[in-house]
């Protein structure tokens, strides 16, 4: 992928989760219209959800903000990740990616916003506030 993208930020604050293998969806994440993503595999189970859900019992990666990559994607493009990927590493930034069907969220910790911000203008890419 040569051509610039157009990503915009996710005003909410997330939270990444792990729960034991076989768990189902915890209902304080299940409110409706609120980012939810739920992994499911023989080894874990991960939920990224709106942080203000998670219970403070749980044990939990707070702090993450998501930057969209416009969409919907098509499934045969390819380097989208890379893309994006490649100038937040150089910057020395770590990111988390959530996919759906139509396109990518690439979280970053909120101290990490501004950087990543700017190592994606960088590379070419907009940011939409």
């Amino acid at each position: 992928m040569n051509s610039p993208l157009a990503l915009e930020k996710v005003s909410t604050v997330l939270a990444v989760i792990r729960l034991p293998a076989g768990s189902g969806l915890p209902w304080w994440a299940a409110r409706e219209g609120g980012f939810l993503c739920l992994t499911r595999t023989p080894e874990e189970t991960s939920v990224v959800c709106e942080e203000q859900l998670v219970p403070s019992d749980v044990v939990a990666e707070r702090g993450f903000r998501a930057l969209r990559v416009a969409g919907p994607l098509p499934f045969h493009l390819t380097g989208v990740l890379a893309s994006v990927a490649a100038p937040l590493a150089d910057a020395g930034v770590p990111i988390f990616v959530v996919s759906t069907y139509d396109t990518d969220y690439i979280l970053v910790r909120q101290g990490d916003l501004d950087g990543a911000v700017g190592a994606l203008r960088g590379a070419g890419h907009s940011v939409r506030e």
